[in-house]
């Protein structure tokens, strides 16, 4: 090829980069390497034929490198040197109040009987007073002195996270009673087991006793209440019972269902006494003798079978003969305290006794003080529950 046939090759492939390229978007250096390839595969050598093609003219030039078979493909990405990729939005919209971390799960609060028992809890405070330890103790499966007997056991979603809790009835032993609450217990996410809070307790008033509980579906915590507990002369059947429900409210438990006052319980009454002193003068004998008043008041809105009066003088204070006829039966004239048991007291009613005693002569007697107290009896001689007992018992002075 002579020197001005390379001059007009050069001069033509000039023309088309100002042409046609200047229109056609450069496809990159990844699409240069898929062209040498195409072109490679095709065996395209550089004859003879292939540069008259070329000296043709522009427009077979231009043809040839517009034509179907060399259209700019897809470019291939380049490779990025970034060691954290910018990650492609989404074009399906997440949903409103999704987390982009795995949702953590609630902890099981199901504690067995066995498990509750084994484990170190912390109930709620005890009402005033003596009471069992609260914080880090062990719940006991006996009634023994001094202990939180855990009475009972149930199981539900009580706080509504979708994971079940544990209530149980426990009860601080003192003697034959003592206060009693239910509590609710969970876990921690470590396991542990922790108070959720309070459910219902006893009072000094009402209720003054816990039989029963249930965890219904809704997370509702019944109790079984009872305005009085027994013992002090009564069973445990003469409580008025009555199911009460307790709901979590986030921060603690609060009735929602339910009675929430007590009528007059039918084995109850109210009954007061007062009395004067008991001022001793020496009789013709030698002795010494006396009288006080006592006054004894049905205060309820019902009769009351039976009134029994009880008089802790000293054993050398004996009943004398004026005054005791109201008393059914010889009163206790050898045993102290000194006992009188009335008939029938009716409602509103009142009765007054006007007692004597006597000292025999030569027995030193000074100043001291005598508890006078009246307890209501039904008409089998069983002891009533007083609703008013502060007014049962008075001090009945002596000299």
């Amino acid at each position: 090829m002579s020197e001005q046939e390379t001059l007009a090759l050069a001069e033509e492939f000039a023309r088309y980069r100002r042409t046609a390229l200047a229109e056609v978007e450069a496809p990159g250096p990844a699409a240069v390497r898929r062209t040498v390839r195409g072109r490679s595969r095709r065996r395209l050598g550089v004859t003879a034929t292939t540069a008259l093609a070329l000296f043709g003219g522009s427009a077979i030039g231009y043809a040839a490198m517009t034509g179907p078979d060399h259209r700019p493909g897809p470019v291939d990405p380049t490779p990025s040197v970034s060691a954290s990729p910018t990650p492609t939005p989404s074009s399906t919209p997440s949903p409103s109040g999704t987390s982009a971390s795995p949702t953590v799960p609630v902890p099981d609060g199901r504690i067995s009987r066995a498990q509750l028992l084994g484990a170190s809890v912390t109930l709620p405070a005890w009402r005033a007073g003596p009471g069992c330890p609260t914080a880090q103790t062990r719940l006991s499966g006996d009634d023994r002195e001094g202990v939180n007997w855990l009475l009972a056991l149930d199981h539900g979603d009580v706080d509504g996270d979708g994971a079940v809790e544990t209530v149980a009835l426990v009860q601080c032993v003192l003697g034959s009673g003592g206060p009693m609450q239910v509590v609710a217990f969970d876990r921690n996410e470590a396991g542990k087991v922790v108070t959720l809070g309070r459910v219902v307790a006893t009072t000094i008033d009402k209720p003054q006793w816990l039989f029963a509980l249930d965890v219904v579906d809704d997370g509702t915590v019944r109790v079984q209440v009872g305005d009085i507990a027994p013992g002090g002369g009564w069973p445990a059947e003469w409580s008025q019972r009555q199911w009460r429900g307790y709901r979590w409210k986030g921060d603690a438990f609060a009735q929602v269902s339910g009675p929430t006052a007590f009528g007059q319980n039918p084995h109850s009454a109210d009954v007061s006494v007062t009395t004067t002193e008991l001022v001793l003068t020496t009789a013709d004998d030698g002795s010494r003798t006396g009288t006080a008043t006592v006054r004894i008041r049905n205060r309820g809105t019902g009769p009351v079978a039976h009134v029994a009066l009880r008089l802790g003088v000293p054993a050398s204070v004996r009943p004398d003969v004026d005054g005791w006829a109201p008393c059914v039966g010889e009163p206790q004239h050898t045993s102290e305290p000194v006992t009188c048991n009335l008939g029938r007291l009716a409602a509103g009613a009142e009765v007054q006794l006007d007692l004597s005693f006597r000292v025999a002569e030569g027995i030193v007697l000074g100043t001291g003080k005598a508890d006078v107290d009246v307890r209501p009896m039904d008409s089998g001689f069983d002891f009533l529950l007083d609703v008013n007992d502060a007014d049962n018992q008075v001090s009945m002075t002596y000299r």
